[in-house]
């Protein structure tokens, strides 16, 4: 009898889980479809109007750094070459920082301001409220009516801001417009191949498509302009979450604003190149994403938005439950295995994951390797196959963590380190980890 109950409850827990594990999945491949879809019928992107310089509008590009002194001083002469009116382009350096960042950063803008360059290097008593404290405050200091935003680490072409910033003009309700990244280190270990590919199919397939079919898609953080008017109907930069790109995102949306997304040009940056650094900055989306979902889904879900961009925006901020479900459902397969004497039970569980899998990994990341050219299929391959085997690692490296957060648990913000680059074109420099 008790061997019964054990096995039922087990059986329970695995097909919970994997039922999550497809709610999720499902969400993926219906971006997939809508991808496809796009494709077929010959989509583009928004394309934005040349306007001569005495009608582009005044700007504010806020970077926000802390202790990175390796990028900030390239960050600040990479922007300073940026194809805009010198005199309607604000550069505002908001600076954390408790160490060598802060003069070096100095005497750089100090260096550029000699030619004619506008640039605020802004420092705070103390750190409350991390990055989302640090643009709040910056945008006390200044009216721009238009907001772009870059991490210290990103080196956006020149013509970035005259291909975003007009965009505002031809749709008065476009709140933000972002950029794709792309990544100077993809190259570097199998890790940071992994995650190019998944990047490659967060911006081509996933935020992409969610902008051109209507429905929420994120704003990333870096790489894109926000009208400033939107930023304060939604209430402004909130901290309770360490994704408060995500949070204002939706604040934003609810608000009756939407965001715009654009391929070209990508904006290159980083993504961590050794293990621990990737397993932090996972976390931190992780818990910051489901500190998000606690506030927002019931909003969401009573706001008068059709069916279809509901479901799809809580498939959305919800998908990092993945994790936590993926490795509750492992060790549920392997009690369960124990306790029935074998897997059989369980094979039909399995393919249907494993189906999923491959469906929802090939569609996310064949097509954006396939067009950006970035290897051999056997590259591609062998990178794809290292995806599975990663996520794995983080459903148990940050499945408690987000269930903690769950819970109530508050997380400090983390930042990830960044490796020296050039600042004008994006050429590895000598390389030094901080």
């Amino acid at each position: 009898m008790l061997l019964g109950l054990l096995q039922f409850l087990v059986d329970a827990v695995a097909y919970l889980c994997v039922f999550i594990l497809v709610a999720i999945g499902t969400g993926y491949l219906v971006v997939i479809g809508r991808f496809l879809y796009d494709w077929l019928r010959g989509a583009q992107d928004p394309e934005a109007p040349a306007l001569p310089d005495a009608e582009l509008p005044h700007v504010l590009l806020q970077i926000p750094v802390f202790n990175e002194p390796l990028v900030t001083e390239q960050s600040l002469r990479c922007v300073a070459q940026l194809d805009w009116p010198k005199d309607k382009l604000r550069i505002q350096l908001l600076d954390d920082s408790t160490d060598e960042t802060t003069p070096r950063a100095a005497a750089a803008a100090e260096e550029l301001r000699a030619n004619g360059t506008i640039i605020d290097h802004v420092r705070r008593t103390d750190r409350s409220g991390f990055k989302a404290g640090a643009c709040a405050h910056g945008l006390t200091l200044t009216s721009e009516p238009f907001i772009a935003m870059l991490d210290a680490d990103f080196r956006p072409p020149a013509n970035w801001l005259k291909r975003t910033v007009p965009l505002f003009v031809t749709d008065p309700r476009a709140g933000f417009v972002q950029s794709r990244c792309e990544f100077l280190n993809y190259e570097t270990n199998w890790l940071t191949r992994a995650q190019g590919l998944i990047q490659d199919g967060h911006y081509m397939v996933e935020q992409r498509s969610r902008a051109l079919a209507g429905w929420l898609f994120q704003f990333n953080g870096t790489g894109g302009v926000w009208r400033r008017a939107t930023v304060e109907d939604a209430g402004g930069w909130s901290d309770y979450s360490l994704c408060e790109d995500l949070d204002l995102t939706v604040r934003a949306e609810l608000q009756g604003w939407h965001g715009l997304f654009v391929s070209e040009p990508p904006i290159p940056g980083q993504v961590p190149d050794g293990i621990r650094d990737f397993r932090r900055q996972q976390r931190r989306w992780s818990n910051g994403f489901v500190q998000v979902a606690q506030k927002t889904i019931l909003p969401i879900w009573e706001s008068d938005w059709p069916l279809v961009k509901r479901v799809m925006a809580i498939s959305l901020i919800a998908h990092q439950i993945f994790f936590p479900a993926a490795a509750i459902g492992l060790i549920a397969f392997l009690i369960g295995a124990l306790l029935h004497g074998s897997l059989e039970p369980y094979y039909g569980l399995m393919e249907l994951v494993l189906v999923m899998t491959l469906l929802v990994a090939l569609g996310i990341t064949l097509a954006p390797y396939l067009a950006l050219k970035r290897g051999t299929v056997v590259d591609y391959a062998k990178t794809v196959g290292s995806v599975p085997p990663l996520f794995v690692y983080l459903a148990f490296a940050n499945g408690a963590k987000i269930l903690q957060t769950l819970r109530g648990r508050k997380s400090t913000f983390k930042r990830t380190p960044k490796q020296e680059t050039e600042a004008v074109t994006g050429a590895p420099a000598d390389v030094e980890v901080e």
